[in-house]
């Protein structure tokens, strides 16, 4: 098993509620893939122009498969996450999100061959961020850090992540397992992955 059959299973499990670019390109670096999830929810009284509340949550996240996992490359990855992702992908370019925004999960899932350093997984480990905006009446962002190591396989995070860290493991049985990959999925379907055009059209 390599990162990129890893990467192959992982995108099966979240192509069915995320939308998946391949490949993607954001802070002057090219991801393997990023994936795109949003979530609307309404209460109504009676009907449904009675609205009480909505609320919208989302979840952007990055896929890299690297060799060899430095500190080089975590330390751009917060780049990309805090100086791109967040005012970006969240607040589209403005000074808050959108209306109704609940939160929005800016992920990492950073797949390397080789084990890492213990001064990577630390900085992988340490790694908090959470932004509140108008006192968190428009919501907060907050970035889950992943770290998948295929020789030894093992699986790191921050603790905003832990709860990613059982079905990042379970993807390691899955792909020994001989699971269908996302490559063969697709072609079995006849369809394919999104592409970054339509979703800057779309914003």
């Amino acid at each position: 098993m390599n990162s990129k059959q890893y990467l192959d299973r992982l995108l099966v499990r979240y192509s069915g509620t995320f939308n998946i670019y391949k490949p993607y390109c954001i802070g002057g670096r090219e991801f393997d893939a990023y994936g795109y999830f949003y979530n609307h929810l309404e209460k109504y009284v009676l009907v449904r122009d009675a609205n009480l509340w909505s609320s919208d949550s989302y979840e952007h996240i990055l896929f890299l498969t690297t060799p060899e996992l430095t500190e080089e490359i975590v330390k751009d990855m917060k780049r990309i996450l805090v100086n791109h992702v967040e005012p970006q992908l969240v607040r589209k370019g403005e000074k808050n999100p959108p209306k109704n925004h609940m939160y929005s999960y800016m992920t990492a899932v950073m797949i390397t061959d080789k084990k890492p350093e213990k001064n990577v997984i630390k900085s992988v480990k340490n790694f908090h961020f959470d932004q509140g905006y108008m006192m968190n009446v428009r919501g907060y962002s907050q970035v889950h850090f992943c770290l998948v190591s295929i020789e030894d396989e093992k699986v790191y995070t921050n603790p905003a992540a832990r709860k990613k860290k059982k079905a990042l493991k379970e993807v390691i049985r899955e792909v020994k397992a001989h699971k269908i990959g996302f490559e063969e999925m697709c072609e079995k379907h006849q369809i394919e992955p999104f592409h970054q055009e339509e979703q800057q059209s779309e914003n």
